[in-house]
């Protein structure tokens, strides 16, 4: 039987897995926002299981706000990616550095 155990050991790797792709690949954006998903899933399937543990559903409530903001990041990033891309003809982090203000 799988116990809550097992739900928090792979939210932790899933989330350890995010944290390490943000900090070992600096250079595409995709990747990142990609990290960054992954991240948010990890915290989700926290959620999920101890809401499905404790017999709570104020955990589930709190996944549908996460997907929600989640598809805005996913939505509006892509879509500055895209712009970013059609201006600089790059998603490269080191060439997007001369956007600073």
């Amino acid at each position: 039987m799988i116990t809550l155990t097992h739900f928090l050991a792979l939210g932790a790797i899933l989330f350890s897995l995010g944290v390490a792709g943000i900090f070992l690949n600096r250079k595409n954006v995709i990747l990142l926002l990609m990290a960054i998903e992954l991240m948010l899933l990890a915290v989700n399937m926290n959620f999920i299981a101890f809401s499905h543990y404790l017999d709570d559903l104020a955990g589930q409530v709190f996944v549908f706000f996460i997907l929600t903001v989640s598809a805005a990041e996913a939505a509006i990033g892509l879509a500055i990616l895209v712009v970013l891309y059609r201006v600089r003809q790059t998603i490269n982090v080191q060439d997007l550095e001369s956007l600073k203000g």
